[in-house]
């Protein structure tokens, strides 16, 4: 469906559907973009939702989507809303399904010399020990009191038992444990998904990708940030796999029941929300917290079995290769933050689906090794483009509650690119850029395809022009394991 709505252009990268357009609107809604993104933009109607998203009770400020916008569960995905932390709501589509959907960057002192020809056996080797597809088990099996303490102390619980140095966690949001965890609300069907998936990648859109660092834009943070040119990273991307999943699922059915009980007046039932301070709202983001943590130690199992999978190929334990975290960061997700609304100081909820913190410096919440630089701010693009490493920038402070874009957003759904798209024609634009892929089926290659994602670069533009983040360096694929 196409987006047939009014659509005021604000300026070059800013776009705006006034809260008159539409009843029950309680703000405005802006979408950043740029006059050629905008056309793929209205392709999917995507602007409806964030429309949408604007009669939120609670809600301050505009709602936002970021350049990398398309249709998802009641918000699109890239977009960003903050309700009022006493007196908003709380939505489980303003999240995602994919509870805490990740980024993490891990560096390394190598280039691809010092590599030689072991770039297919490195992407061989995490392929073999980060299992990825549909339903894939990760190699450590939780007991239930393994889980209980995972859902409560997330990346922490990961480090304390072997997996991953005690730095990791430094460099992860939240440091990898959200508080307010609620194992408690967090269902059996729930907890019987999470058992086995610990240190997996599953499907979709998740992957690990080898890169060399290709561009540096500023040194200085760059070198805060521990990137050095010509030499290779490792890029993980996954997020709360069934656990998460089936959080969301419970709660969304919880809160479409409670409509009925006390209807609210929302233009999309996917939009189903609870107040923050009600025992449904608390419930919810008590077990969302939980969701969280489970990615955060699924990303960081992911980061010790990565290292094992260098160290097994290259014969040199990680440590001495610099195999270091630069950070971890979370896409989909919601927190309590303190932000200037209207100026005065407030404290928020910021539903983030599809976008990601992008905190400007000085921000307390951000790591004391990069407070003077900004939070870094992990974009990939599609699996033939790389992935850029950017900084957090006052204007996100000023303009989204300190978020910017999380990809290159999709421009064709899944079913369309299985339909369309050529396998082979797909992998060999993957072998003719120099890039190695394994993937868990045909069809996840064909869904992931480049062609079915917008330009990153263009993504990039729109947040830096913004003024939301400024570029640091620009990581180029060699090797890709798809989910």
């Amino acid at each position: 469906m196409v987006w047939n709505g009014k659509l005021t252009q604000l300026d070059a990268n800013r776009w705006m559907i006034p809260q008159e357009e539409f009843p029950g609107m309680r703000t405005d809604a802006i979408i950043y973009s740029n006059e050629r993104l905008i056309k793929t933009v209205l392709n999917d109607n995507s602007p409806q939702q964030a429309a949408n998203v604007a009669c939120l009770p609670g809600i301050v400020g505009p709602s936002m989507a970021m350049p990398d916008i398309h249709w998802g569960y009641g918000f699109p995905i890239g977009g960003v809303a903050a309700v009022d932390a006493d007196q908003g709501s709380i939505s489980p589509g303003g999240i995602g399904f994919d509870i805490n959907c990740g980024v993490r960057l891990i560096k390394t002192d190598l280039t691809l010399e010092d590599v030689g020809g072991n770039v297919k056996p490195l992407i061989d080797a995490l392929y073999k020990n980060v299992p990825s597809g549909l339903g894939s088990k990760g190699l450590t099996r939780l007991g239930p009191k393994d889980l209980e303490e995972v859902l409560i102390d997330g990346s922490a619980w990961a480090v304390r038992h072997g997996y991953g140095w005690e730095r990791d966690l430094e460099v992860t949001e939240e440091c990898g444990t959200m508080a307010g965890a609620m194992p408690e609300n967090v269902s059996d069907k729930a907890r019987k998904r999470s058992l086995a998936e610990l240190g997996s990648l599953g499907s979709g859109n998740h992957f690990l990708e080898l890169d060399v660092v290709d561009d540096i834009f500023d040194e200085t943070t760059a070198k805060a940030y521990g990137l050095k040119k010509g030499t290779l990273t490792l890029t993980i991307h996954t997020g709360s796999r069934g656990c998460g999943h089936q959080i969301a699922t419970d709660y969304v059915q919880q809160m479409e029941r409670a409509l009925h009980e006390h209807p609210v007046d929302l233009p999309d039932r996917q939009l189903a929300c609870a107040p923050l301070t009600s025992k449904l709202g608390e419930n919810y983001y008590g077990a969302m917290c939980c969701g969280a943590n489970y990615a955060w130690a699924n990303r960081q199992m992911i980061t010790h079995w990565a290292r094992k999978a260098f160290e097994q190929v290259l014969h040199e334990p990680a440590e001495n290769l610099g195999m270091d975290v630069v950070y971890d960061v979370a896409h989909n997700i919601a927190k309590k933050e303190r932000h200037t609304v209207e100026g005065h100081s407030q404290d928020v909820l910021v539903h983030r689906k599809g976008a990601t913190r992008a905190f400007a410096p000085g921000r307390s919440e951000i790591t004391m090794c990069y407070r003077d630089y900004g939070q870094p701010v992990l974009i990939p693009g599609d699996m033939s483009t790389g992935t850029y490493v950017l900084a957090g920038r006052k204007g996100a402070m000023e303009q989204t509650f300190g978020s910017s874009c999380h990809g290159a957003g999709r421009q064709m759904s899944r079913k369309t690119a299985i339909e369309t798209l050529n396998l082979a024609q797909v992998k060999q634009k993957m072998a003719d850029g120099g890039i190695y892929l394994r993937a868990g089926s045909d069809d996840g290659v064909l869904e992931e395809a480049p062609a079915a994602y917008k330009d990153v670069n263009e993504i990039i533009e729109v947040v830096c022009a913004a003024g939301l983040t400024a570029k640091v360096a620009k990581l180029t694929p060699v090797g890709v394991v798809k989910g």
